[in-house]
Parts: structure tokens; sequence; C-alpha cells
């Protein structure tokens, strides 16, 4: 019974011989995986003769000639974007090929099987013989490919995380990762967010902020942007809290004088605070308007400095602070008000008496 094997075992792109003479390709058969399921040996079959080959006395014959080609006019028949269901047919390591119909097939790349697996085997996606919807991304009719998508038959994640999740919602999701950029959590639809280290705390550097997480905890979250294209969105732990330096940056404009805290000396100047919310820097060349005076090590923490505000940077919630300046515009000050250059009275004199004034009117206040 299995005599035809002799024919049919032989794979596309083989030929298959019919009597001693006469050969037919199993490319000019229907579409099958070996000859043996088209023919069986003592079959009657109507055939077309292709070319005669006088020199070797050989007939090439073919089937499929016999009938109207599959391909011809599928462009039309399968439109781009239209949704169709097929059957799998073969998966290979770059995808699947899926038969829209006898003698047409298409090809699922594996980039476009699925929206969020995307370093895995086609075979842990689909299965041969598996009934799968499909669209239609491309058909080049002259070359008789088809470029199918799958994962296009499903809602994108992304955008279905959007329209549930605008920018602002609160949600929780599991740790999953932490890396040097920040925290990942698992969020619905098996899509990941992330915490930029700079969205972890206002207080503390991300550096430090992120040592309080560990993978499996439970974080909650705001939504702060989805960028649907790109496949990604921006979490913020931070922005939970209001932030407590909003209020101080309002009320500070340039040009103003405040009174700092030290919280660090360093090598090109000092850091401080303003109202123990608002992070602070004085270079070294801002520390005094004596050249003499201008070191860092002459401050010390905790100590409380008057300073005059250059540059506030709301963004980063940042100070750039000179205690020059505020000298210097005391010293106009003073000059304006007790003295001039043809008064007489010298440099000394003049800040002897703002400084003097400047006392009285502190003990002044002091008394009420």
């Amino acid at each position: 019974a299995n005599a035809g094997c002799a024919i049919g075992s032989y794979p596309f792109f083989r030929e298959g011989r019919v009597g001693a003479n006469f050969v037919v390709r199993s490319t000019d058969g229907a579409v099958l995986e070996t000859v043996c399921e088209a023919l069986t040996i003592g079959q009657q079959v109507r055939v077309q003769v292709i070319r005669f080959n006088p020199e070797t006395q050989r007939i090439s014959l073919g089937m499929k000639q016999l009938e109207a080609d599959p391909w011809e006019g599928v462009a039309a028949k399968y439109p781009r974007g239209a949704k169709f269901t097929g059957r799998v047919t073969n998966i290979t390591d770059y995808g699947a090929f899926v038969e829209l119909e006898p003698g047409v097939e298409g090809l699922v790349h594996v980039s476009e099987m699925s929206w969020t697996k995307k370093n895995v085997h086609p075979g842990k996606i689909v299965s041969t013989s598996q009934e799968v919807e499909v669209m239609i991304l491309e058909v080049d009719e002259a070359k008789r490919r088809i470029s199918l998508g799958l994962k296009q038959c499903v809602k994108n994640p992304w955008e279905d995380f959007l329209e549930k999740n605008p920018p602002g919602t609160e949600m929780e999701g599991e740790l999953r990762n932490i890396t040097e950029f920040g925290l990942f959590l698992g969020l619905p639809g098996d899509i990941d967010g992330m915490v930029h280290l700079s969205d972890i705390s206002w207080d503390q550097p991300g550096e430090v902020a992120v040592q309080a997480y560990h993978k499996g905890d439970m974080v909650k979250a705001k939504v702060l942007d989805v960028d649907v294209e790109k496949e990604r969105i921006s979490l913020g732990i931070k922005q939970l809290a209001a932030d407590p330096a909003a209020a101080t940056l309002d009320k500070l404009k340039k040009g103003d004088i405040v009174t700092t805290v030290v919280t660090a000396v360093q090598a090109n100047g000092i850091e401080v605070r303003v109202d123990d919310t608002v992070t602070g820097f004085i270079r070294k060349a801002e520390l005094s308007r004596d050249r003499s005076e201008q070191r860092a090590d002459r401050f010390a923490v905790g100590e409380k400095v008057d300073a005059k505000i250059t540059a506030i940077d709301r963004a980063a919630r940042k100070l750039a602070l000179t205690i020059k300046g505020k000298e210097l515009d005391e010293e106009k000050e003073a000059m304006a008000e007790y003295g001039s250059s043809d008064s007489g009275a010298s440099l000394g004199d003049i800040l002897g008496a703002a400084i003097r004034r400047r006392n009285q009117q502190a003990r002044d206040e002091g008394g009420q």
C-alpha cells in the first residue's frame, strides 16, 4: 500500500517520478507537505505538458497549471489592514507561516507576534495547525509574499493602559526590577512602568532613596506620562505627596536676601538650605568680597549665613546664592546714605556708621 512512497516521500522542490519517462515536480501540484498526499500508484491524473527534452527523452508535466493561480488578484482579495483567520502551517526561528487559503500563505514575523513577548521563540506563542486571526500588513503579489501580523489583532496594551490610566492616576504595582536608572513596576496588561531615580524622593538623592526598595515589594506610584509609540510609561513616587519646597520657592525671587543654614562644606564652596526645604549653593568666589575670606573652611555645618539669591532653578529646586553680592550691595547703600566721594569720610567711617545703625535697629526691634 505504501509503494507510492517511492514517489511520495520527496519533499517540496524535489522531483517525483511518474512512470519512467515523465516527471511531475511537487511544486507543480497543490501546496502539500509531500507528493504522497496527492498521488498514489495507479491513480489516473490530468496533467499539462510543460516542456520536452529530446536529448534525455524526458517530458515535464504539471498539475497546478490546470487550475487557476490562487495568487492572481490576491492583493485585492487581501487588502492591507483587513483581518482573516488562517491555519499555522510551519514555525521557524524568525516567525510562523499561516495558510489563508489553499496555495496562499503569509508570514507572521517574530516581531509581529506579540506586543509584550519580545525575545521568545514563535513556537512559544503559536503551534502548528492552530487556527489564528491575523492582520494583513503588506502584500507583494509579484513576489508572492504576504506579511501578516498577529499582535495587531489584539489591542495595544500601552494604548489600553493610557485610556484607563491617564497621567495623574495613582496605582500600585509589584517591583520587578531595580536598575541604575530606577525602579520597574509591573502594570496591568503585562507591561512595565519605570520610576526614574529622580522621581523617588523629594528630599533624598535617587541613589540613596532607591536603597529602601526591594524586588517583590508592592509599590504605589503616580502615572506621569505614557508614550504609546515608544512603549514607555513614566511613574513617580515622590509625586504622591506635595513638593515640600513648593511653598518656599513660590515666595522667593532673584535678589532676595535669605537666611540659610550650612549643610555641607566643599572645596569649591558651601551647600546651604533655606527653610529646611530648598537647597542652595554658594561658590567659593562668592563667599566674600575680600579675596582672603573666600575660603569654604571658615564656615561650619549648621552655621547660619545670610546670602543674596542670584538664580532660581525651580525645576531642580535649587538656588544659587552669593555673600559677596550681598556685601557689595550693603556697601553701596552705606555709601549712598552716609557718605559720598567728596564728603571726606573714609570707607571705614561709612561702613562703621552703617553697622552701628543696623545694630541699633536690631536692639530696638529686640526691645519691642
